[in-house]
Order: C-alpha cells, then structure tokens, then sequence
C-alpha cells in the first residue's frame, strides 16, 4: 500500500469517528492553525524567500496576512455559517419545518500551487476545517523549501491523522487522485486542471478549480492614467508577475499607449529603484524551467521598458512590451511573469469584443472614471470577477466569492463561500403525521377535484410570512377584544 493510500485511509477512518463534527473541536483547530502561522512566521518566511526571493514583509502581506484574517473570521462566524438555515415555505409546508442543513462533505484533497504557497494551500484548509471535514493537504512540489516546512511542522499543530502533508511530485500526485475524495480542491494551471478533473470524474468526486489565464486590463484614455498606471504597476509586478490574478496584458486606445508606458517606468523606478535586481522587494522566477518559458515569450514584440534577465538568478526585470499584436508568441499563453503587453485598441467596444474572443479570464480590470462604461464592460463580458479602478484586492473582501468561470476555473472559497463549497448542503423537511385530509388529494383514485385542490396548494403564489403575520396580528386583536370585554 502506498503512503499516499495510507495517508488517505487515516484520514478517511478519523473522520468516521465524528471526531470533526462538534464546532468546538473544529474551532480549536482553527486555532491551532493561527497558532502555527504566529510562532512560525520565520520558517515561513525563510522558506518563501528561498523558493521565490520574496522578502519577509512581502510574505506576511501577501502570504500570511490574508490567511490569518480568514482563520479569524471562520472562527468569530462557525457558528452561524453551521446553524440550520431555514428557508421559504408555502401552504403544503406552513406548519412543518424546512431548513437546509450544512454538513461535512468528507474527506478533501487540496493541491497547492507554488506561486503562493502558503496562501493558497492553506486558505482552503480553512474551509475544510471550518466545514467539518478531514483534509489531506498536497503542497507543489516546485516551491519545494516551503513544502518541507509544512509538511515538517504543520503535523505539530494540526491533528496528523485527520489532515496529513503528503509531499511529493507528479508520480505522488498521480497516486493519490488514484484514490476516491470527497471533493478535490486544484490550484494551478487548466491543463493539469482537466487532468485533475478527469480523475476525479472516475469516483464521481465534484471539484474545485482555481484556475488562471489571460487578465486582461483596459484603460480609458479619460481616466487618471497616472494613478490607473500605479495601481497596475503593482498588481502586475508583486511576486515577480507569478500571481494568476495579475493584469496581463493592457488595451488602450494609440493616442495614450506613450503615456501608459512613461507612467508605468516612473512606477517601476518608485517601488523597485533603478536596479530592481537588488530590491530586496522584488522576487525571482521560480525556477530555470518557467524562466525560459517567460523569456521566450518576448520574442516578435518591442521592449518599451526593461527587458534585462540573469538566468543565474532567475531573474527578469519588470517589463513592458509595445507593438504586440494579436498574434504575437506573449498573447499565446498566461504569461505568469514579469512581461506587460501593450495592445491598442480603438475603444471600449473594441476591448470587448478582444476579451469576448478569448476564454474566460479569472478577472477583467477596467480602469475608468466613467460608471456606465464600467457597467458597460460587465454587462457585456464574462468573467471570475471584475475589478474596476484597481488590481488584485478584490482577492482581499472575503465577503466576495474568489473563483473562475470557463477555463479560469469553477467553484469559489473565501470567507463564508469556502465553507459553503467545502459543506453539503442538505436539505431538510420534518413533517407531522397530522393533517391527512390535506393529503388526500394526492391519493388514488385521481380526480379533477383533487386536481384542483393540489393546482391551488402548489401553484398558488402565497406569502407564508406575511400570512403568518397577519395571523399573529389577528390572535393579538382577538386576545385584546376578549381582555376589553373582561
């Protein structure tokens, strides 16, 4: 039996103890995992240094922060988010109970991504936990310094059995889809999605995908480009371009694209210096493999602004491309670096129309000052999200569900949707064994009077509440009546 089969059998044994289903042991993992992340806020940090160069404040804003936040809020609302919710009756159903019941799914397979690797491992375990469920936790394998530092602590913290650290790479991997989860939850690119998708389909397993693609990001030429240009220079270059999210690639009309490049330079020179190769701020490719890939990109397009690399380092400046077309290599793939192409377009209609002939992006940023042009870009395309006058925060509002649409992905977490996706809502109606008459219409024989009765009991559109309102209204009048008459 493999170690990956081992591991799954655990977790899937102590979850059928019922140990995760009282709130106050979920709660104490919970826990337990802010716990983790507070006294081991140095091993993260050096882990994700070693991997991506990211510097140590740089890893608790954009790594732990967020993480700890969702733990907080998961906590301060477990209750709430597990509580019975009840749900609209009509007449069949004015004195039963209906509600809709959350409940563990079971036991869930979550597959980090090595971008962010803390932040998008550990942010669905959140949801797992909070909903009731074990998890086994798979960390890539390609920000491997920060893999070993879970897989060595995190079993510390966290019950070992019922949310174990299987590391390993594509072999491992392979191994455990082989196994039958309750719910598969993927971070990464679509085609190791459709791979992923594919083998959970054999054991009927729904899934969860945090996908990618292609952002796009239009500028109105009437807009704040200075601030617009900001706003898109730190989305785009936080984390050295690797964050699925980021604006990657820019559409604006020719009379502004000098502009748009001379701002984004300023940009770059405030946050990164001259020389953001020394920045202790500003990151590094993950590995040789994915440098060569971004480099190669470049081809065919003119660099406006850096352009400079040092395979050594993995290192590739921040860089603007101008005279790209349609058919230029960058605009074949998510780029996932340092590279932002510029295309010009006509105006917003034909922006559109650019997005609406590619695949759905996880994300679609417009800059404007104009409101009906940004409700225009929403009305007419399709998106994970939209984010106007800003880059990446929406990722931020836990009140938002975070997800794709398309090959950007399916499914959404964060806040309460992590609980909500990770949980089966289940749907529950207690009835009396009272009432008979009112059931005799759905009785053989089959009558037209009994037709009838059930047209107007099913059919009619009837507002229980307010009904149910008025009859309390109305015992209060009749109790009143009685009390005067005393």
């Amino acid at each position: 039996m493999s170690r990956e089969q081992l591991a799954v059998q655990r977790a899937r044994k102590s979850f059928q103890t019922g140990t995760t289903r009282p709130l106050e042991y979920r709660s104490r993992q919970l826990k337990s995992l802010l716990r983790f992340i507070s006294e081991r806020r140095r091993d993260i940090a050096d882990a994700a240094r070693r991997d991506l160069g990211k510097s140590e404040h740089g890893t608790e804003l954009f790594e732990t922060l967020g993480l700890e936040g969702e733990i907080k809020l998961a906590i301060a609302k477990l209750a709430e988010w597990a509580a019975p919710r009840p749900v609209e009756k009509d007449l069949l159903t004015i004195s039963d109970e209906v509600y809709v019941h959350p409940e563990p799914l079971g036991v869930v397979l979550i597959i980090g991504a090595w971008n962010y690797p803390w932040a998008l491992t550990l942010q669905p375990l959140v949801g797992a936990i909070a909903a009731g469920n074990a998890a086994v936790i798979k960390p890539s394998e390609v920000s491997s310094h920060s893999a070993k530092v879970m897989e060595e602590l995190l079993p510390q913290y966290l019950d070992k059995d019922l949310y174990p650290v299987v590391t390993g790479g594509v072999s491992e991997t392979q191994e455990l889809l082989k196994q039958r989860f309750d719910h598969v939850f993927y971070t990464g690119g679509s085609t190791v999605g459709k791979l992923v998708m594919e083998a959970a389909a054999r054991h009927l397993t729904p899934v969860t995908l945090e996908l990618g693609g292609k952002s796009p990001c239009y500028i109105d030429k009437n807009c704040d480009i200075t601030v617009a240009c900001r706003r898109i220079t730190w989305g785009k270059f936080v984390n050295c371009g690797q964050t699925c999210i980021a604006p990657d690639y820019i559409l604006c009309e020719p009379s502004v694209q000098s502009r748009v490049v001379e701002e984004i330079k300023k940009s770059i020179k405030e946050f990164y210096t001259d020389n953001p190769k020394t920045f202790e701020d500003y990151g590094r490719i993950i590995n040789q493999r994915h440098f060569k890939r971004v480099m190669a990109l470049m081809e065919g397009s003119t660099v406006a602004v850096g352009g400079d690399s040092d395979e050594s380092q993995c290192y590739i400046a921040p860089t603007v491309l101008k005279d790209v077309t349609r058919e230029s290599k960058v605009m074949k793939e998510e780029i996932f670096g340092p590279l932002l192409p510029i295309i010009t377009v006509s105006g917003v209609d034909e922006a559109i129309q650019f997005i609406n002939e590619r695949e759905k992006a996880l994300v679609v940023y417009v800059f404007s000052h104009d409101n009906k042009l940004i409700k225009k870009v929403i009305a007419e395309t399709s998106s994970g999200a939209l984010l106007a006058n800003d880059c990446l925060v929406h990722f931020t509002v836990s009140s938002l569900p975070f997800g794709g649409v398309g090959n950007s992905g399916m499914g959404c977490y964060h806040g309460r949707h992590s609980f909500d996706q990770l949980s089966h809502l289940r749907s529950c109606l207690i009835k009396q064994l009272k009432m008979e008459v009112v059931n005799s219409m759905r009785y053989p024989p089959h009558t037209a009077k009994k037709l009838g009765w059930a047209r107007f009991f099913l059919l009619q559109q009837v507002n229980v509440c307010r009904l149910q309102r008025m009859s309390l209204v109305a015992m209060f009048a009749a109790l009143a009546a009685f009390v005067v008459q005393v």
